[in-house]
C-alpha cells in the first residue's frame, strides 16, 4: 500500500496573496483605465483635463486660462489625477511597484487607514507638483506619489525583522505586524539609508511614473513622487495600528473599520 505524507507543518500557500484592499484600489485603477480606453478622444481628453492636475487651474493672474470643472476640479484633482494612466505600461509600472510595497502597508493599516494614507500621499504629491510648477498647463497624472509614500511607509517597519517580501503569506502578515522603528533611529539603519539612496537615485536621473501630458509629449513629475514619500515617511506614524516597543500604545488617530483580506 503506498502513502503519500505531506507535512502538515508546511501547507500549501499561494504564491502570491494581495489583501483586500490592495486589490480594490489596482481593481479601480483598471477599471478607471479601461473605461476611458472606450471613450472617444476627444471625451477622454476632457477626462484627464477635468480630473488630472493642471497647475495652472490655480492660477489668479490675468494669464488664467478656463479649465474644464470649475471652481470644484481645484479641490477634487489633487487627488483625482493619482486615478488616471497615461497607457498600459504607465499603469502595470505602478501596479508592479504596489505589490509588495502596498501589500505590506495594506497588510498592516487594514483597509480604511490605507485607503486614506493613499489619498493623503496623493495630495502631498500634487501639492509638491504645484509648488514647484507653477503655471503649468500639462495635466499631471499616475499613482506614483501615492505608490512611493506606500514605500516610505514600508520601509519605517520592513527592515526591522522579517521580510514583507516573502511568497508566504504567513511570513508576510508576521513581518508587517512588528513594531516601527522610530523615524531617526530608522533613518541611522544602513539598509533605510541605503535604499533610500537608491530610491531618490531612480526618481531623479530616471523618474519613471507620473507623467505630465503636455504639447510637448510626456514628461515626469518627479517631484510629485519626492512629496508623496516624504508625506509616506512622516506621517506614517499618524496611521500605525501597531504598537511601538513592548509597552507602546496603539494610537487612535484613524479608528480600524477594516478587512485585511
Amino acid at each position: 500500500m503506498g502513502l503519500s505524507l505531506q507535512s502538515p507543518q508546511s501547507p500549501r500557500e499561494p504564491i502570491l496573496t494581495l489583501p483586500g484592499a490592495l486589490t480594490a484600489y489596482i481593481a479601480l485603477l483598471v477599471v478607471i483605465h479601461v473605461v476611458r480606453a472606450l471613450l472617444p478622444l476627444d471625451w477622454d481628453y476632457w477626462t484627464i483635463e477635468t480630473f488630472g492636475f493642471i497647475p495652472k487651474r490655480y492660477d489668479s493672474t490675468l494669464l488664467a486660462v478656463p479649465l474644464p470643472g470649475g471652481a470644484g476640479a481645484k479641490v477634487w484633482t489633487f487627488l483625482t489625477y493619482s486615478l488616471l494612466h497615461a497607457n498600459i505600461s504607465h499603469i502595470l509600472f505602478n501596479v508592479l511597484w504596489l505589490l509588495p510595497f502596498g501589500s505590506a502597508v495594506a497588510r498592516r493599516f487594514g483597509a480604511l487607514r490605507f485607503f486614506v494614507f493613499m489619498a493623503v500621499t496623493a495630495v502631498a504629491g500634487a501639492a509638491a507638483h504645484l509648488i514647484t510648477h507653477e503655471h503649468a498647463i500639462a495635466p499631471m497624472i499616475g499613482a506614483s506619489a501615492s505608490v512611493s509614500g506606500a514605500m516610505a511607509a514600508a520601509i519605517r517597519f520592513a527592515f526591522v525583522q522579517g521580510s514583507f517580501l516573502s511568497f508566504r503569506r504567513g511570513d508576510a502578515d508576521a513581518a508587517a505586524q512588528v513594531p516601527a522603528l522610530p523615524l531617526l533611529r530608522a533613518l541611522r539603519d544602513p539598509r533605510v539609508l541605503g535604499f533610500l539612496a537608491v530610491w531618490f537615485g531612480v526618481n531623479i536621473v530616471f523618474g519613471v511614473g507620473s507623467i505630465a501630458i503636455g504639447s510637448e509629449g510626456a514628461s515626469v513629475a518627479w517631484q510629485a513622487h519626492i512629496g508623496g514619500f516624504f508625506a509616506g515617511l512622516l506621517l506614517f506614524s499618524l496611521f500605525d495600528p501597531v504598537p511601538r516597543g513592548t509597552g507602546g500604545v496603539a494610537k487612535p488617530s484613524i479608528p480600524d473599520m477594516s478587512d485585511n483580506g
